[in-house]
């Protein structure tokens, strides 16, 4: 399948940026456009060819990628632009830029703004006038690390349409990647943001010692409250057993690579929220979205356990031993 955009734009720094561009960079005759905030770190890529503050082991084709720290060139010079900036600080990078309206924006953030409480797709409409139909999205289930080893994964790309879904997909699929496609952009969008929060929940249990026999129970549990949540947001029809979902849900909440589950798991063994993110080298983008989801689950008028019981570990100050004990007697 070849490239329909020759053109690509990478936002972010991340392990998980650095990886889209190594999966992007794969297609011949391609220019990817890659925006690194430092300039030093910007320098050091163009020099030497790797990111060296995350996945420093990928050698990146400098033939084809080409670091700038300016991200209205990026920006302007890309036919296709992926957003892979944490949700926290999306808002600041784009602040002072002007998102051109003939461009497709690609979320890969799998996150919520926190100031606008809106998952990115809507922030792109309603904060950059982005048209809904300009406007894709990238899902698991994937791990950054695994994409740097080449080891096989599977992404999934959403669009309000398939045609978009599909061109998209045509810069993304490689020897090591492959790739789905659905139109539930905005149902997708929430999943990925879902199973962040599940995943802290899962690594809190591991962190007080519950084992993969609660686990299990756990992810299925998971898996109900995200198609409730879901089919309560949006009627469109959508199979939450196939990758983009329980997929992802899984991965997430099993993997050593999953920064959530890392951070719920020292939630767990007893670390205080600052401390666990002070610990960290990457975003937990979980912590921003529990309080927002919960908020919204209380809107809806519905009643999701487990939601509620990561809400009150992660925001709520009470003690984890106590909130899963009860989460586990309700589990079923």
């Amino acid at each position: 399948m070849e490239a329909y955009y020759k053109r690509i734009g990478v936002l972010g720094s991340g392990s998980w940026a650095t990886a889209l561009v190594k999966i992007v960079s794969e297609q011949p005759d391609i220019r990817v456009n890659w925006w690194i905030r430092n300039e030093e770190n910007a320098s050091e890529i163009r020099q030497y060819g790797h990111n060296p503050n995350y996945l420093s082991a990928v050698q990146l084709d400098l033939n084809k990628v080409y670091p700038s720290s300016d991200i209205q060139f990026v920006l302007d010079e890309s036919d296709l632009v992926i957003l892979a900036i944490p949700s926290a600080f999306l808002h600041l990078a784009l602040k002072n830029t002007e998102l051109p309206a003939s461009q497709i924006y690609v979320s890969a953030v799998k996150g919520i703004d926190p100031n606008t409480r809106l998952v990115i797709a809507r922030y792109l409409e309603q904060k950059h006038n982005i048209a809904p139909e300009q406007i894709g999205l990238i899902t698991g289930p994937c791990h950054a690390e695994e994409v740097a080893l080449e080891k096989l994964s599977y992404l999934t790309i959403s669009a309000l349409s398939t045609d978009l879904a599909s061109r998209i997909e045509s810069n993304i699929r490689c020897r090591y990647i492959n790739t789905t496609i659905n139109n539930d952009l905005y149902g997708a969008e929430y999943a990925a943001v879902l199973k962040n929060i599940y995943a802290i929940g899962a690594g809190i249990a591991h962190g007080l010692g519950y084992g993969d026999n609660f686990q299990a129970v756990y992810a299925g549990a998971a898996l109900r409250e995200m198609e409730t949540f879901l089919d309560s947001l949006h009627e469109t029809h959508r199979d939450v057993k196939n990758a983009a979902y329980l997929g992802d849900l899984l991965v997430t909440c099993y993997s050593q690579f999953s920064r959530n589950r890392t951070f719920g798991n020292m939630l767990g063994k007893g670390y205080t929220v600052q401390s666990a993110q002070l610990e960290m080298n990457m975003i937990a983008e979980g912590y921003y979205a529990t309080s927002t989801v919960h908020g919204m689950c209380q809107e809806l008028g519905i009643d999701l356990p487990v939601i509620s019981a990561v809400n009150e570990v992660v925001y709520g100050g009470a003690p984890a031993r106590v909130v899963f004990a009860a989460l586990a007697a309700g589990l079923s």
